[in-house]
């Protein structure tokens, strides 16, 4: 028999956090979350997109111990944009039983049907800076910090239950060159000097630059994201926690940002050192150990992953992109950096992949995310 929970007490959420640390214990691809985030997700001093969600998260129960978990997160922000009344599955993860998915899964369809929603799909986050899609390709291969990494089981558990394909990304894993195309890098400063854009990066330290150009920077990525699948602009609140993150574990080698002659922000590229292999070593808690860590693999990084790269619509298709890779590649070349993987590309956003298709890649992974109607009651 399965018992499904609300996660309501301190201990219930602590539970939460800690299941797929027990889940994939043994599995050397899994990267786990901050633990304190996952933990204090239903707080909303402590999780400001719950100002635009409402969320409840379920533990399933067998034999007396957890063996899953979900959460249904309703994005108020998306439906109005979207004209959809959709609740999302988030944070799905459980032990290979048909039984406890479909009580999980059951648990989410009922909190969206007890809110007037017809749809449910997922996994989707709260927005596009949290992870989403369910891995169906590249098992075998370590998860992103900002991706999920689930057991091939996964799909068949939410297929059999009657989901069908939404939306589907690829990642990819890229080969270093030995020196940057000199055709890229020409045509890389002609095109800055024709347009008069200013590469900000490097400038200033990111302590000063993230205040200013912040703000603009994540505007501009709504403008330029807007008709991506189920995309949630960062608005709010959100914005001050993602630049904070972006502080933290940005390193400006990496990292390209142009602006126009009225200093406003019309591209942005960001690749970030991978921090996995410190929060793999500490479950995704912030010790004091974790935090040196995690400094020096920001700091003297060996791999990199590929975050973003968002060009303003009235700049798109004018070659900015071989300004932002040009500086990019020539300091991954000069610190020797050995692997750089990209974060999940949807497979429709033909642009994105465009705009790095002068660097040689191979698909490493797919990811998905499913849907199916809400039965009525």
């Amino acid at each position: 028999m399965i018992k499904i929970t609300e996660v309501r007490t301190a201990s219930q959420r602590r539970a939460f956090a800690r299941f797929p640390l027990r889940l994939y214990k043994d599995c050397p691809y899994y990267v786990p979350s901050v633990y304190a985030d996952e933990k204090n997700i239903t707080i909303p001093k402590k999780n400001p997109s719950l100002a635009t969600c409402e969320i409840r998260c379920f533990l399933a129960e067998k034999d007396g111990k957890i063996v899953g978990r979900a959460a249904g997160i309703i994005q108020k922000k998306y439906n109005e944009i979207a004209g959809r009344k959709c609740i999302r599955f988030s944070r799905f993860d459980c032990i290979d039983d048909a039984d406890v998915a479909k009580a999980l899964l059951d648990a989410v369809e009922s909190f969206g049907r007890e809110r007037g929603m017809d749809t449910v799909h997922g996994p989707w986050g709260f927005n596009d800076q949290d992870r989403e899609g369910m891995l169906t390709y590249g098992f075998e291969r370590r998860a992103t910090y900002a991706t999920n990494y689930n057991y091939p089981y996964y799909e068949k558990l939410v297929r059999d239950l009657g989901f069908t394909d939404e939306s589907e990304w690829v990642e990819y894993a890229f080969k270093v060159p030995e020196k940057v195309d000199e055709r890229i890098a020409h045509v890389a400063s002609f095109i800055q000097r024709k347009l008069g854009l200013k590469e900000i990066a490097g400038t200033a330290p990111m302590r000063k630059l993230i205040p200013v150009y912040g703000p603009k920077a994540l505007a501009m990525v709504n403008e330029a994201y807007a008709s991506l699948d189920c995309y949630v602009p960062v608005e709010g609140k959100v914005v001050d926690a993602v630049l904070r993150q972006f502080a933290t574990v940005i390193n400006p080698r990496y990292f390209s940002l142009l602006t126009d002659k009225n200093d406003e922000v019309v591209a942005m590229a960001v690749m970030l050192p991978s921090i996995c292999e410190p929060l793999q070593k500490s479950g995704g808690r912030m010790t004091p150990l974790t935090i040196l860590r995690l400094l020096r693999a920001i700091a003297k990084p060996k791999e990199l992953e590929m975050v973003l790269i968002a060009v303003r619509p009235d700049y798109q298709k004018k070659g900015l992109n071989s300004i932002m890779i040009s500086r990019i590649l020539q300091n991954i070349i000069d610190d020797k950096i050995e692997k750089v993987e990209s974060n999940p590309e949807l497979v429709t956003n033909t642009a994105v992949q465009e705009q790095w298709e002068v660097l040689e890649r191979y698909i490493v992974k797919r990811r998905k995310c499913f849907t199916k109607p809400i039965a009525k009651e």
